[in-house]
């Protein structure tokens, strides 16, 4: 990469650590002339293609979103050279926030959201299919269940846990289909001007339309209350229909939809973290699976047709249950 930079009047001498990933990838910053920075992104392409990074940041650029501007790119060798989108991270603006700057910020994150899914041809993506979906659900029983609980889960516990799986699995498949990004989130959202900055996007697929603002509103890293979660919502559903995007007209079905297609993500991702843990050395990641354990033990408990996750979750998690269901 240093003869790409420093082709275009960078200083590879003045590289320094930007940010991790939770893969191989791994992203360092960059001086130049004016005081002005660029971010390298190593890809190990023993590990990793960077051509979906490539082509997704094209795609955005066309859609008049804000993301990195592809500066040089060496992708036999992994390496690309990107503009720099700061410093500040929505991760770290909205713990810092009051409600008003926090309203702000996620009210931005939903119009780039809307624009995202109204622009972005879901017909280039790869699908995210039925045996996508569950492979990634098959992660938790693997990583987290297994391996970071020591459990083994009886043959009705298996059959407890397909017919989540199932219900989870049909509710996502028969939602309208647009790209997704798959990890819209505040730690891949950057504050920028224009506001959001967004990262991260390589892994987008063609699948449903609730994932990405699931995902926004139900992070890994960040929790709201149920007030601020319905609220921008809301917002994002009248803006998706002012749009013409196709969210179901009741917004009650659309809010399930939602939360039925989080729990699938909460589930997946509570996998990953613990084989971050287990296979690739990142224990840190295992300190917010309490965060996921309230958020599925909250829609389990919601939905009947979940109910039989609740049995499943009680020996891993701190939490008591309480009882009720509310649909």
């Amino acid at each position: 990469m240093a003869p790409l930079a420093a082709a275009q009047g960078w200083q590879p001498a003045s590289l320094r650590v930007a940010s991790a990933d939770a893969s191989a990838r791994r992203y360092l910053r960059l001086s130049g002339p004016g005081g002005r920075s660029a971010i390298v992104m190593d890809a190990p392409p023993a590990s990793i293609d960077s051509r979906p990074f490539l082509a997704m940041a094209a795609r955005i650029t066309a859609a008049g979103l804000h993301a990195p501007q592809v500066l040089a790119a060496d992708a036999e060798q992994g390496f690309v050279l990107l503009s720099d989108l700061g410093t500040r991270p929505y991760l770290d603006a909205l713990r810092e926030a009051d409600g008003a700057e926090a309203n702000r910020l996620m009210r931005d994150a939903i119009r780039a959201l809307v624009h995202w899914q109204s622009t972005i041809d879901a017909s280039a993506l790869p699908p995210y299919d039925e045996a996508f979906l569950r492979r990634e659900l098959a992660l938790f029983p693997e990583w987290c269940v297994q391996r970071e609980f020591g459990i083994q889960w009886t043959d009705a516990q298996q059959a407890r846990w397909q017919q989540v799986c199932d219900a989870l699995v049909t509710s996502a498949l028969a939602q309208p289909v647009v790209a997704v990004h798959r990890d819209y989130m505040p730690r891949n959202l950057m504050v920028a001007d224009p506001n959001p900055g967004i990262l991260d996007f390589q892994d987008a697929l063609a699948g449903p339309i609730s994932y990405d603002i699931a995902s926004l509103l139900r992070d890994a890293f960040l929790s709201w209350d149920e007030e601020h979660e319905l609220d921008w919502a809301v917002r994002y559903w009248e803006a998706a229909r002012k749009a013409g995007l196709p969210v179901d007209e009741d917004f009650g079905e659309f809010w399930r939809q939602l939360e039925w297609m989080g729990l699938q993500r909460h589930l997946k991702v509570m996998g990953i973290f613990c084989r971050l843990k287990h296979r690739d050395g990142k224990p840190h990641y295992r300190d917010d699976l309490p965060r996921f354990f309230a958020y599925a033990n909250k829609v389990a408990l919601r939905y009947r047709p979940l109910a039989p996750l609740l049995a499943l979750l009680e020996p891993m998690n701190e939490q008591k249950l309480a009882s009720g269901y509310t649909f």
